[in-house]
């Protein structure tokens, strides 16, 4: 790495020309649901109780094919936003098979859902089945792990279940937590239309808790292996609770704010020490795969500067899902994953701090995209070295 003139030239290596363009790491997309792509513009409700119910009726009627090609068309958008790197959630299994086939690096979470705590252990045994299986499926850059997926979907029984497997198995967690008003109310008060879905069917609430946070750690879901998603709903309390326990945290401020959310506390987690990255959430919640659009969105709502919010999008998000050896950052040892930013000249108005020129810049795909070495999107004006 380093000046053209001082990296050296093999003979055959690829030259590739970016004039005008800026070299950043591989971003680090922290929250998908590739398996989802597919459905874009299908849901638009944006109240979150009545997206779920429709999202849940278009799942009961969907084949396998469609979750696969969805994950596909959801890979190469991420690309030509950037990013290198997905931490995905699904039911379906279909992003590893779309990682394994194009070539993409990631991690991906096992979904589980069940309410009710009398098919707890049936569940556990179905979700263990479907691990196994893909762990021997994936490709040496994918790693599979498991996510409960919310307290307002999985019993305490099974939560408790699907905890104990990851942890004594070694696997990464993940888990919607702290995401709205609804999943407080829930929790806390016993109240809400999760409450009251609940109780229609005849499924016993959790005993309640302090916070959504307070309700993880009851089941024991906080960790240093947990990727905790939202947390748009925590208060002082619940950043120290998910800092002692240095559990991770990813932020997905444009799909908090189209469903009603409310904003996360940014300042104060970043405060605290939480490891922390930004995610988009499934293609039905965004108009776009972009994590520099959930940079600038940080950037908006806790005042950070171009450098700090770009920082969530990489070298933060690779530490979130301990990959940080790997990913992140542009240096000697890690893999060439990296993404081309055209970079506009400065006008008389512009900043000249080239990370805020970045920022700054109207929303779009970048230049081009690299995985390990290979190009998995744009063009360059590329030619024998």
């Amino acid at each position: 790495m380093g000046p053209d003139d001082a990296v050296p030239h093999p003979p055959g290596a690829e030259v590739a020309s970016y004039p005008r363009c800026a070299l950043l790491p591989g971003l680090i997309n922290l929250h998908t649901h590739l398996e989802l792509h597919g459905f874009r513009g299908a849901v638009p409700e944006s109240d979150f109780s009545a997206w779920i119910q429709h999202m849940r009726r278009i799942r009961e009627t969907t084949a396998g094919d469609a979750y696969l090609e969805g994950a596909r068309d959801g890979l190469r958008e991420s690309w030509r936003y950037g990013a290198t790197t997905v931490a995905d959630t699904g039911t379906s299994g279909a992003t590893v098979r779309a990682l394994a086939e194009l070539g993409g690096r990631g991690l991906y979470f096992q979904e589980v859902l069940g309410p009710d705590p009398r098919d707890a252990e049936a569940l556990l045994r179905g979700l263990v089945g479907v691990v196994e299986d893909l762990r021997q499926e994936a490709p040496p850059d994918v790693t599979v792990g498991v996510s409960p997926h919310a307290p307002y979907t999985v019993s305490s029984r099974l939560l408790e279940l699907a905890v104990e497997y990851a942890r004594d198995r070694g696997l990464q967690l993940a888990s919607h937590v702290a995401e709205s008003p609804a999943e407080t109310a829930f929790v806390v008060r016993g109240e809400g239309p999760f409450a009251e879905s609940w109780a229609a069917r005849g499924f016993p609430l959790p005993a309640p808790a302090a916070s959504a946070v307070r309700h993880a750690e009851r089941a024991g879901l906080l960790g240093s292996d947990l990727l905790a998603v939202h947390v748009a709903q925590a208060d002082e309390d619940d950043i120290a609770l998910l800092a002692r326990s240095a559990s991770a945290v990813a932020l997905c401020p444009r799909s908090n704010r189209r469903h009603g959310h409310g904003d996360p506390p940014l300042r104060q987690l970043l405060a605290a020490g939480v490891r922390l990255g930004l995610g988009t959430d499934s293609g039905v919640s965004v108009d776009s795969l972009d994590p520099l659009a959930e940079a600038r969105a940080a950037q908006q709502l806790a005042g950070l500067s171009a450098e700090r919010a770009l920082r969530l999008a990489t070298v933060d998000g690779a530490r979130a899902i301990g990959m940080e050896r790997d990913v992140g950052t542009l240096e000697p040892d890690k893999w060439a994953d990296l993404c081309v930013l055209p970079l506009e000249p400065a006008g008389s108005a512009a900043s000249e701090d080239v990370l805020e020129r970045l920022l700054a810049a109207a929303p779009g795909p970048v230049a081009a995209t690299w995985v390990a070495g290979r190009r998995v999107h744009g063009r360059s004006h590329a030619q024998p070295g």
